[in-house]
């Protein structure tokens, strides 16, 4: 079958010309396999949506590399229609060559609404659909019917059962499918028009992954007492009625065979919560165990073993998505929190399989980066994939209604991990929150100068060479950003150093009347990361420790009541490593960059790492020309060789995945 990515990256020859202008209304130059194609071929891309930051890049970064005589070709891609290009800057238009592609081109036959809606992720299982089937020219409601059954397998006159149901919600979102709204309205229309679902939550639990997890919690506890009963046990018949957060049927057939092996993997990954049974030691011995709350140590060694498993047949290939490093680092930052959460230490067989996959996960993580990451700050803000994307994100809601604000919490130094402990913490404290989590791409080097202030400028590192080795600017980039996108400065605030004590800067900010857009530094996991001297088991229980006080709980309840959506992130994780030496040149960027040294000079860099062969020579990937990183090898640091830290800069999943969590309250 041809591939529709061919289709485009057949038009970028080498050395045909070196600048290519090219109309791409439906963002398909920004999808990662035509990203990763045309950068094989030689090819850097830029998107023209600001002019005075596209002119920047173009000026610094390639026309000043073409007056030296260097060979260098450029793709600049604006989101619009063919006759749009005329709008480009005169001196491009001279030089430049013409292309262009669309959505409509490629799928003729498919209403082009319904598959424009769609991520170009998804668009590979469309083609292959097309040149199987050929389908004649269909609208709306059949390109919709078309694009469930063949992309996202969903056959809506096929569910008749509840067992049907459940069996196509788990298969989606475990894998964290994004089903346009347009296709989710349609099948819900569908599903409402046989019999048999007519109480069920559809509008809510079709779409929304959390509200599905929570309505499957609230019917787990009942499934057991029916286990037991059924066996003959002794079951205490309830006269309460169960408290229900969503309607629909109580019972659930979770021991169907399609469901089994779905319920099983969201206990290990933590999607699920065991519960604590009257019967757990009798129905221990069946499948049902997984979800039972037993011995404390043993259920935490079961579910360490099965997510070890689990992780070692899912690493990630070189050509995979970047989404399928999303949900792999969420499941390694389950297990890594699981293994941390107890004094007593896991078996030494345990420990030694740990390391073991750790260290296929950093094999296989370096080549990918080296293939994918350079594409990945040019892709669509929505989903964000990079820091840098968040506030355009943001951006999307603050800009629907002007009575929409928007808080933005960034917790420094605070690694996937680390967040599912915090996040727990706070689920004691406050039952009622609900929290969609997802992730993100730190910058690289992974220190707070680079990668918090592209998450508070909006834009990649590139553009702020000026103050990149200090947060001093974030706040003027915070206000920046949004005065860009037509707010006043009066509607935008900033504060750091947060994270103890009181909160009356915040309240003060807030309360505000014109008020729309916070940004907000809690510092106080970067601090306990850089006074951290009892390793990463030492970070947890701290963490830990500060995330049971009151003051995350407390600032997240004064944004939301005040009307605020709170979504919170970092700028970087951490990792325990260990010293490989200490370079004597002192060329440091940032004080505490023990995982990397960052240099002004190819030349002396590369003899530094003639000491450090297996240091990583990172390329100046959306960063400025003369940035140039050197990341300390594997899970090491630039310090001496007897000395352990807890640090960051490198390129290890802790500390490039960070944690993107959209916070709000249970409806009352």
């Amino acid at each position: 079958m041809s591939n529709w990515r061919d289709q485009i990256i057949r038009e970028f020859t080498p050395k045909v010309a070196r600048l290519t202008l090219v109309a791409d209304p439906d963002g398909l130059l920004l999808e990662e396999g035509v990203l990763a194609g045309i950068r094989e071929r030689g090819f850097e891309l830029i998107p023209f949506e600001d002019r005075i930051a596209f002119r920047y890049a173009y000026e610094t970064k390639f026309r000043s590399r073409w007056d030296r005589g260097e060979q260098t070709e450029l793709v600049v891609v604006l989101h619009s229609e063919a006759r749009d290009l005329n709008c480009l800057p005169y001196d491009l238009l001279q030089a430049g060559r013409r292309l262009s592609f669309s959505l409509g081109e490629i799928f003729p036959n498919l209403s082009y609404p319904v598959v424009a809606a769609l991520d170009r992720g998804d668009l590979d299982a469309l083609n292959d659909a097309q040149e199987q089937y050929s389908p004649d020219v269909l609208g709306d409601n059949a390109t919709i019917k078309f694009v469930l059954r063949h992309v996202f397998d969903i056959a809506p006159e096929l569910i008749k059962e509840p067992s049907d149901l459940l069996r196509v919600l788990l298969r989606r979102h475990h894998r964290e499918q994004r089903i346009p709204s347009l296709l989710d309205e349609r099948f819900v229309q569908l599903l409402r028009q046989q019999d048999g679902f007519e109480d069920w939550p559809l509008e809510t639990i079709v779409s929304d992954r959390q509200a599905f997890f929570a309505f499957l919690q609230e019917r787990w506890p009942i499934f057991l007492n029916q286990a037991a009963s059924e066996e003959g046990l002794d079951v205490r018949e309830r006269t309460e009625p169960y408290a229900l957060e969503f309607s629909g049927p109580t019972d659930l057939p979770f021991n169907h065979d399609d469901i089994r092996i779905y319920i099983n993997n969201l206990f290990l990954e933590g999607l699920l919560e065991a519960v604590p049974c009257e019967q757990a030691k009798s129905l221990s011995k069946s499948w049902l165990v997984i979800g039972i709350r037993r011995d404390e140590q043993a259920d935490r060694e079961h579910r360490v073993d099965g997510l070890l498993s689990t992780l070692a047949s899912t690493i990630p290939r070189d050509d995979t998505q970047h989404d399928d490093w999303f949900r792999f680092a969420k499941t390694w930052a389950e297990l890594v929190a699981l293994s941390l959460e107890s004094d007593a230490m896991l078996p030494e067989p345990v420990r030694r399989k740990m390391a073991t996959l750790q260290a296929q996960i950093d094999a296989a993580l370096v080549p990918w980066l080296a293939n994918r990451y350079a594409g990945l700050s040019n892709l669509p803000p929505v989903p964000p994939v990079m820091l840098h994307h968040i506030p355009r994100f943001l951006a999307r809601h603050v800009n629907d209604a002007t009575e929409h604000k928007v808080a933005f919490v960034l917790v420094d130094g605070l690694s996937l991990d680390q967040w599912s402990v915090t996040r727990k913490e706070l689920a004691k404290q406050r039952p009622e929150y609900r929290f969609r989590e997802h992730a993100v791409f730190a910058w690289i080097p992974t220190i707070t100068s680079v990668s918090r202030q592209a998450a508070f400028a909006g834009k990649p590192p590139i553009y702020f060479p000026n103050s990149i080795d200090t947060t001093n600017r974030e706040p003027a980039l915070w206000t920046q950003f949004w005065v860009d996108q037509g707010l006043t400065q009066q509607e935008v605030g900033y504060a750091k150093g947060l994270g103890d004590g009181a909160l009356d800067r915040v309240e003060e900010m807030i309360a505000r009347p014109r008020m729309r857009v916070v940004g907000l530094v809690i510092d106080k996991v970067d601090r306990i990361m850089h006074g951290m001297e009892l390793g990463i088991a030492g970070m947890h229980n701290q963490v830990r420790q500060w995330a049971n006080q009151p003051f995350m709980a407390n600032l997240i309840d004064l944004l939301l009541d005040n009307g605020f959506r709170v979504h919170l992130s970092s700028d970087h994780g951490n990792i325990e490593a260990a010293g490989c030496g200490q370079p004597t040149e002192g060329a440091v960027a940032d004080r505490r960059g023990e995982r990397a040294r960052v240099y002004s000079d190819s030349g002396l860099r590369s003899r530094v790492k003639e000491r450090f062969l297996n240091a990583l020579e990172w390329s100046p990937v959306g960063l400025p020309e003369d940035y140039l990183p050197l990341l300390a090898p594997n899970r090491s640091a630039f310090v001496r060789e007897t000395e352990r830290l807890v640090g960051h800069g490198g390129a290890s999943l802790e500390e490039l995945i960070v944690p993107l969590v959209q916070i709000d309250r249970k409806a009352p």
